[in-house]
């Protein structure tokens, strides 16, 4: 059983920007890389959980700061902290409880998928989905998948101020996290959450979505330990694992989206590596999608599915 992390004191601390200095440089020349991490990621980490829990900006990190520093950490906290880094590779986003994705600032706990930067494609995805159809620019009912911290749900909902998102997640604790996300974001009206499998809350909704977006778990089970510990002890293997094939959720949702989708509404989907093929060959034998595509990410990794409803 994995510790639990304990929340950061929300009283502030008062640090001379020298004793600060000091660590951070003392902090730097400890790094050794490991555990398939070089000097170069830990070193981002270390410049993020310092900016994190401090009024630091970027750049006081190039510049030696000379005037107190107001932290929610003490230096003995903050030690201990990115020694927890270091030595039980907790991510920094679950020391911090917070994670940064497209222009949100995002509470995230253990018990949610911590937001990776090529899943905010899928949101750009959706808009020129919609641009790109009549059908998708008259309504707007969007459904996210297995919406973990609810990244998807508050983008759907910044990139289609008029409509509305059903968000679905198998995971109390997750929706918890992803309710009180859209709480702070002023997008709770917006933002429908049902707990349950995939679109078994979602009956009666039959036909009348726009979209359906999901970052489903798609990890083959044998695959998963040999992720890095950061995932594979930190992350919740509910969001992780894909069964045998790693495709058991993609498979359901190719099966039973078109059930829920407007003529000319659009799936989309994040896949692993060199899963693109079998997706692929998943939507086409279905029957119901037209115009079906793959699209890479940013390092040019077949990532995304999408296809339309007939």
């Amino acid at each position: 059983m994995q510790p639990q992390r304990q929340p950061l004191k929300s009283n502030a601390f008062q640090v001379s920007g020298q004793r600060l200095w000091q660590w951070y440089q003392h902090a730097i020349a400890d790094l050794s890389p490991g555990q398939g991490r070089s000097r170069v990621d830990l070193k981002q980490e270390l410049d993020w959980l310092l900016l994190e829990v401090s009024d630091l900006e970027p750049l006081d990190l190039k510049l030696a700061p000379s005037e107190t520093r107001i932290m929610q950490v003490s230096l003995a906290e903050l030690q201990q902290l990115w020694q927890q880094r270091l030595t039980e590779n907790i991510p920094v986003q679950h020391l911090t409880g917070t994670s940064h994705w497209r222009q949100f600032h995002l509470q995230v706990s253990k018990d949610v998928l911590i937001p990776r930067p090529e899943t905010e494609l899928l949101i750009d995805l959706a808009v020129d989905a919609a641009q790109n159809s009549a059908r998708l620019e008259q309504t707007h009912l969007w459904a996210d998948l297995g919406t973990g911290s609810g990244a998807i749900s508050l983008g759907l909902a910044t990139a289609f101020s008029q409509g509305t998102v059903h968000a679905v997640d198998c995971s109390q604790a997750a929706l918890a996290v992803a309710q009180g996300n859209s709480q702070t974001y002023g997008l709770d009206q917006q933002i429908h959450f049902h707990l349950g499998q995939w679109f078994e809350p979602l009956g009666g909704l039959e036909g009348q979505f726009s979209g359906i977006v999901s970052n489903p778990p798609y990890i083959p089970t044998d695959v998963l330990p040999t992720l890095q510990p950061e995932v594979f002890d930190h992350e919740p293997h509910l969001a992780l694992d894909g069964g045998r094939d790693g495709l058991e959720a993609v498979r359901e949702i190719v099966a039973i989206a078109p059930q829920y989708l407007q003529p000319g509404g659009v799936l989309l989907l994040e896949m692993m590596c060199g899963q693109d093929e079998a997706v692929k060959a998943l939507l086409m034998n279905q029957g119901q999608y037209t115009q079906i595509q793959i699209h890479p990410d940013l390092a040019g990794i077949p990532r995304f599915a999408q296809a339309y409803r007939i």
